[in-house]
């Protein structure tokens, strides 16, 4: 949940007044909007902010008002469209870009090209998505501090430096955790109606999908890292393929864990799933390493039906190192809708 607070203390006035001053009527206007995090995120709950903070340049925009946003770790209170930001997960940074809010820090040695918008120079980095740099942000002094899944351990580091919300998206349920989460940052950031419409070019693709994915055959989402073979299951990360898309699982009693189930290729010919979901470790990291398709052409996979129908599927990089955020969503989605609508 959402709630708007005025901000009516010396100390909160004079952080958010760093920036040059708006009209005393926005101030007025913002210090009037009543933003509910439980509403859909079609709720045109936020237009006085959105006219404050239309680009990501802009995204440093004083607001007269602060938010309690509902995190992990409980409500955190912070001024609406904090400025400056630091962001250690890259499907927090995905989603952001997507909103065009700029972010002034981030992790170092990051693998995807989408994690920030086009319109702001590059943030600075501030260690790396597991080991924050502490001296580099207390000398930043950010307003917001916004982590998810793999810096979630070092949250109480982060927070004696600044406001820190966990926004981790809840695996087991990941479609609407996911919506939830761009939903409250599109709210935190003057973004609602932005939020609205890049929830609803989601939606859009999984409508689109699930007809085609029905009555299709049963399904099993691998991750090949190197020579090794894990499988995931409903409550997985990955699992998505079956909760939303509503691909039966080739076997039902595949043990949650978060690094999958070891599996081997005699897994694979036994099991014998019509389609397989396949993530690619190496390649998403960088590794210099056999790639999953040469891993999984092998004389047991090839008895499969997914191998001999080419019914395999893989999924983009973005699923394993931003999954839950937008771009993932689309580009996986795109994917499944294609290898669906064009199996024989």
């Amino acid at each position: 949940m959402f709630t708007n607070i005025p901000a009516t203390t010396n100390s909160v006035t004079s952080s958010l007044f760093k920036r040059p001053l708006l009209t005393a009527m926005t101030a007025a206007l913002l210090a009037s909007i009543s933003l509910t995090g439980c509403s859909s995120p079609e709720s045109s709950d936020t237009a006085s902010t959105e006219n404050a903070t239309s680009t990501a340049s802009d995204n440093d925009a004083v607001s007269a008002s602060t938010i309690d946003v509902d995190t992990v770790k409980g409500k955190v209170s912070l001024p609406i469209n904090p400025s400056p930001i630091v962001v250690y997960d890259m499907t927090l940074m995905q989603d952001l870009a997507a909103l065009d809010v700029a972010i002034d820090g981030k992790p170092s040695g990051l693998h995807l090209d989408n994690l920030q918008s086009k319109k702001q120079p590059d943030p600075k980095e501030m260690g790396t998505v597991f080991e924050p740099d502490l001296e580099a942000l207390n000398a930043m002094q950010p307003q917001a501090i916004l982590v998810g899944s793999r810096m979630a351990e070092k949250y109480n580091e982060l927070s004696n430096i600044a406001p820190t919300l966990d926004m981790s998206i809840d695996t087991a349920n990941i479609y609407e955790s996911s919506k939830q989460r761009l939903h409250d940052l599109g709210a935190l950031f003057g973004k609602s109606d932005q939020a609205a419409k890049l929830q609803s070019n989601i939606d859009g693709l999984i409508e689109e999908t699930k007809p085609l994915t029905k009555n299709k055959g049963n399904g099993l989402v691998v991750m090949v890292n190197g020579n090794k073979l894990s499988a995931y299951g409903y409550k997985s990360r990955f699992g998505f393929v079956h909760t939303v898309l509503g691909v039966p699982m080739v076997d039902g009693k595949i043990e949650d864990a978060k690094h999958g189930q070891p599996v081997s290729f005699e897994y694979l010919q036994k099991t014998n799933p019509d389609w397989l979901f396949v993530i690619d470790r190496s390649a998403a990291i960088g590794e210099d390493s056999v790639g999953a398709k040469a891993v999984l052409d092998n004389p047991l996979v090839a008895q499969t039906t997914a191998w001999k129908k080419n019914q395999v599927v893989y999924l983009s990089p973005d699923s394993y190192l931003a999954f839950g955020g937008y771009q993932q969503w689309m580009q996986d989605l795109t994917a499944i809708k294609t290898a669906f609508a064009n199996a024989k």
